[in-house]
């Protein structure tokens, strides 16, 4: 097992800090989808926190950081495709701070809303999130704004949190399926897992149309991919970050991909299973499960319902039997 990137101790800090302004989501086994599946099935309900992602916690935990150690900003500026720039606005804005949040042409309609309302400075630029991205990196220079990466310690040490909730009440489970976007996610998975020494496999979910960290882990060697057109846009990521790589390309068991097809109807399931909204990333990590169900008969599983901010057109076309195109 490698070695953790960050120790108990420093999950637990990050933790307290967390639930300072938000408490620990649950994680239920629900027993329809259990009988739907034939495994023990933990959902960690990160759809349940105040921004419905789970990447609130890295928001809390980096600009505590940024304010500790460079109490010279004045702003962050950063890119997403949603939930990161949910959570950066929230804890930007409380610390009395400007938040500057680029996104794509065509982005999350209802994602766009919830940012501006948490005070964030929303531009609309470029095809996809990578695009994005860059220029958030001009903005930085250009308006003296720190730039928050998509990927940073600091982030991924309050992401790891929910793991470290999860595990600390289910430390038995088999496996853990969790979706890949930049990352924070499926590495804060491992660090929990390392920080705690328990012997859980992690699986990590992309989309077909996503497969950026497949291929690089498969390959050795950081492989970008020339689109990342799904409407799971929280894994809609064409260029692999460095640093996330080095840690789930030896602490995930194998990465996995799953149509845009089996997505929606794994939303579909979590619908009718357990009445929870889930979107398309959230979603990933049930339709990978579904498609090994027979690996997983018997287990103790989890799965990371990493988010429920779904466009209420796409939940429609989902609910009515369809998969939204992007």
């Amino acid at each position: 097992m490698a070695k953790p990137v960050f120790d108990r101790v420093a999950l637990e800090n990050a933790t307290a800090l967390v639930h300072s302004q938000m408490p620990p989501t649950p994680q239920y086994a629900w027993p329809t989808l259990s009988n739907r599946l034939g495994a023990t099935v933990w959902v960690k309900h990160e759809n349940h926190t105040p921004t419905g992602a789970f990447k609130i916690r890295g928001g809390i935990t980096f600009i505590d950081w940024l304010r500790r150690t460079h109490p010279e900003a004045r702003g962050i500026v950063t890119a997403t495709r949603g939930n990161h720039g949910q959570s950066q606005a929230r804890a930007a804005r409380a610390a009395g701070l400007r938040a500057k949040i680029f996104v794509p042409h065509g982005n999350s309609v209802e994602k766009n809303a919830a940012m501006r309302a948490f005070g964030a400075e929303l531009v609309e630029v470029g095809a996809d999130f990578d695009a994005a991205r860059e220029a958030a990196g001009r903005a930085a220079a250009e308006e003296d704004l720190f730039m928050v990466p998509p990927f940073h310690e600091e982030l991924m040490r309050g992401v790891a949190t929910y793991a470290f909730e999860l595990f600390t009440v289910k430390p038995d489970l088999d496996t853990v399926y969790v979706p890949i976007g930049c990352g924070s996610g499926i590495c804060g998975v491992i660090t929990a897992r390392d920080a705690l020494g328990l012997g859980t496999r992690v699986v990590g979910v992309v989309s077909e149309h996503a497969q950026t960290a497949k291929l690089s882990v498969e390959r050795g060697t950081l492989t970008p991919t020339e689109s990342a057109a799904t409407f799971a846009d929280g894994m809609a990521v064409r260029v692999p970050v460095k640093a996330a790589y080095d840690i789930y390309a030896t602490g995930a068991e194998r990465i996995v991909t799953v149509s845009d097809d089996a997505v929606a109807e794994a939303i579909r399931v979590y619908f009718q299973d357990t009445h929870n909204l889930a979107e398309g990333a959230g979603a990933a990590p049930l339709a990978a499960l579904m498609q090994e169900r027979a690996r997983m008969q018997g287990k103790e599983v989890g799965v990371i319902l990493c988010g429920g901010n779904i466009d209420t057109d796409w939940m429609r076309t989902v609910l009515s039997g369809g998969t939204p195109r992007v």
